[in-house]
């Protein structure tokens, strides 16, 4: 069976809200000195990132989140825009959390210096039980997990989406911060998770195997369904009791790799709310990825 196929209702997100710097050196970095670049900015944040992608593939999303005061209307209004339904709280002492973004000119990768600012206060009662009204699916990104009193209050709106036989998604977002929290307490937290969405390096850290069809084995022990990206290998779907599903990437012009697990997880997310099978979802899936690595910036143009 197919854990995700046909839901109805909204996609919740929860998840950073990020006011993205990047960088893009335009000869190699001189260290001490200058180096010329390109820099710009724009909205991120792993969370709003799907939620925007989801939107984009034509779900119904609504997202949770937390930014500084002075923001709110303004992070509203791009959600609003995107079609996405913010319930943004502000924050009068913690600033809209900050991303600077380091991208290789070589392949596109992203080296990222992480200030989180307001996403680390996001507290229980932000989390209301009506935002879980009329929700088909909850989605967290692992940000969402990695701080302690933002876990305290995210695990309570999961036990709550329980009761209410809510679905429950992850993406692990960080290997740093896996590290740093220590893997058999983040799997301990995927009790009852549906779907989880790592990229190759989270999940062979999760497991400690080095094949992708071995990582998957290991992670369906804790989840129902594995969505794992290869990045140039394309993606690998598999679920409790069936075949897995492999399928390779689509060629593009690497421009920067900000925001392309967000696209692929949003276009999964979408297909299968709307119905399609494993193996459409998993190619709308990587067609968004290489969508989003092939233009600047991580949401949707």
């Amino acid at each position: 069976m197919e854990a995700t196929a046909g839901r109805r209702g909204s996609v919740l997100i929860v998840g950073d809200v990020i006011d993205d710097v990047i960088v893009r050196p335009l000869e190699p970095v001189r260290r001490g000195t200058d180096t010329s670049a390109r820099i710009s900015a724009s909205p991120g944040g792993s969370g709003a990132n799907q939620a925007v992608w989801l939107a984009a593939h034509g779900a119904t999303v609504r997202f949770v989140g937390r930014v500084g005061s002075q923001d709110v209307e303004r992070h509203r209004e791009l959600f609003v825009a995107a079609g996405v339904e913010p319930h943004l709280v502000g924050d009068r002492q913690l600033p809209t959390g900050r991303i600077v973004i380091l991208v290789d000119p070589g392949d596109g990768e992203r080296t990222m210096y992480t200030d989180r600012g307001a996403n680390l206060a996001l507290q229980r009662q932000d989390l209301p039980d009506a935002l879980l009204d009329e929700v088909g699916w909850l989605h967290l990104s692992g940000y969402s997990l990695f701080e302690p009193s933002v876990r305290e209050a995210v695990l309570d709106l999961v036990e709550r989406a329980r009761r209410r036989a809510i679905p429950l998604s992850v993406d692990p977002a960080s290997t740093a911060f896996l590290t740093a929290v220590g893997v058999p307490t983040f799997l301990s937290w995927l009790a009852g998770v549906t779907t989880l969405f790592p990229n190759l390096d989270e999940g062979r850290l999760l497991t400690g195997a080095q094949d992708p069809y071995q990582v998957v084995h290991e992670l369906l022990t804790h989840v129902e369904e594995v969505v794992l990206k290869l990045g140039a290998d394309g993606a690998l779907y598999a679920v409790r009791g069936g075949r897995p599903v492999h399928l390779p990437a689509v060629a593009v012009d690497v421009v920067d790799t900000t925001g392309a697990g967000d696209a692929f997880c949003g276009a999964f997310l979408a297909a299968r709310m709307a119905g399609r099978d494993a193996g459409d979802a998993l190619a709308a899936a990587i067609a968004a990825g290489a969508r989003a690595a092939g233009v600047a910036g991580a949401r949707p143009g």
